[in-house]
């Protein structure tokens, strides 16, 4: 496998690369939620390149960027056992170097509902980062989760927006064995939030199967009294949204494929999930 820390490495690298490129960004903490994604890429590109990069712009608590957990060495192993071909790890001057323009873009409701409500500028920097990131690795398709739904609706309109020729590919949640989304921030839950974690996936579930035959805010009031029966978890939101444009769902407009998306507080790290509600009639 090969390892790019410098732009000119990379660039250096690409020329010499032929075929479809898949790329899958990380911010590191690696876990089978990665892995499963480089999986992916594999089976639909030719070549693999994984970055890894912390990136300060999406962080708007400085703590939360401070308490990220970083472990590049492991990283790179398990990139490499999963038959990743390359792997970027940048500073932060390589990527946004001295000169470096900040992306001035606005997605509108996507990225001001949900997440974006209690995170200002969060997917600004996300979209930021992902654009250099697309300017430097030129991949021909991207690979990103759905644990992070509204990220990746934002990043499909960014590449709809600046690089048409990205095909942008959702893949899965990858869970734990009791249902807990994996994320690389859940290592920094104590046992007693881990323990109580899987009851997000559980109140996702039973929300699925009470909205077939319950109205939309009766599906959040239950999901609500569910989740506030925990010592340890404290529910921040709540939604039931349109998949595409993340408008919230009414008894009017509910739609095969729609999103019930969490956020849930602890007294460490923050969690996040969602689920897909089917309609059965």
């Amino acid at each position: 496998m090969e390892i790019c820390r410098y732009n000119k490495q990379l660039e250096e690298y690409l020329l010499k690369q032929e075929g479809i490129t898949g790329f899958v960004p990380t911010m590191g903490a690696l876990h089978e939620g990665h892995l499963s994604l480089i999986e992916a890429a594999k089976k639909n590109t030719d070549k693999v390149i994984s970055s890894i990069f912390v990136n300060p712009t999406q962080f708007n608590d400085k703590r939360d960027l401070a308490n990220y957990p970083r472990m590049p060495e492991k990283d790179i192993q398990l990139l490499q056992n999963a038959g990743c071909d390359c792997v970027y790890i940048p500073s932060v001057e390589e990527v946004y170097p001295p000169d470096f323009k900040q992306l001035e873009v606005d997605f509108g409701h996507l990225e001001n509902t949900m997440e974006g409500s209690y995170r200002p500028g969060h997917f600004k920097g996300v979209a930021t980062v992902v654009n250099r990131l697309f300017e430097l690795v030129k991949p021909d398709e991207a690979f990103f989760g759905e644990k992070d739904f509204q990220q990746l609706a934002v990043i499909r309109e960014l590449a709809k927006r600046y690089h048409p020729k990205i095909k942008i590919n959702g893949c899965a949640t990858v869970r734990e064995a009791d249902g807990l989304a994996m994320s690389s921030r859940n290592m920094l839950l104590t046992p007693e939030q881990r323990a109580e974690a899987p009851l997000i996936y559980k109140v996702l579930t039973q929300a699925d199967a009470w909205i077939q035959n319950h109205s939309v805010s009766s599906t959040i009031n239950m999901l609500t009294e569910m989740l506030n029966q925990s010592k340890f978890l404290r529910l921040q939101y709540f939604d039931i949204v349109h998949p595409l444009t993340l408008v919230s769902i009414t008894d009017a407009t509910k739609v095969k494929g729609m999103r019930g998306c969490i956020a849930v507080l602890t007294d460490g790290p923050r969690l996040i999930d969602n689920m897909e509600f089917e309609l059965n009639n």
